[in-house]
């Protein structure tokens, strides 16, 4: 009965979260053109899917913090990349235009991935299991 428990507590639920947004982040960006989605959808989907899963990565660090300063915090890092993308040197413009470069920290900089982060953080914020736990335990 323990297991089954511990299978179902927050962080878990947290983890597997965040593989399936990895996972789903990178089925798009690597499948979304080939099944002729929208542009806009493969962009800015992968830029959502991005901020949810800096939201996870925080709320699985800051496993006791609320999930309104876990998103709070997360959309300060999402932003803190986006405008670090304004910022070139040799090495780093070599380093961001590997794979791994491109998927964290991005090529080339745009405000509307900042909309497309906030609202990537907020989905993944409603559908923390930490926040229905505390609700839950709230009534």
């Amino acid at each position: 009965m323990r297991k089954i428990i511990q299978a179902r507590s927050p962080q878990f639920l947290r983890l597997v979260a965040l593989f399936l947004v990895i996972v789903l982040g990178l089925v798009l960006r690597r499948f979304g053109y080939v099944a002729d989605l929208p542009f806009i959808a493969v962009k800015y989907g992968g830029s959502a899917l991005w901020g949810a899963m800096v939201y996870l990565l925080v709320a699985l660090i800051a496993a006791r913090s609320r999930p309104a300063a876990i998103a709070v915090t997360t959309l300060f890092i999402a932003i803190s990349v986006e405008l670090f993308r304004l910022y070139h040197t040799p090495w780093l413009d070599a380093f961001r235009l590997t794979t791994a470069g491109a998927l964290l920290l991005g090529r080339v900089f745009s405000l509307w991935n900042m909309l497309a982060y906030a609202i990537g953080i907020a989905a993944a914020c409603a559908s923390d299991p930490a926040r229905r736990t505390a609700t839950r335990l709230r009534r």
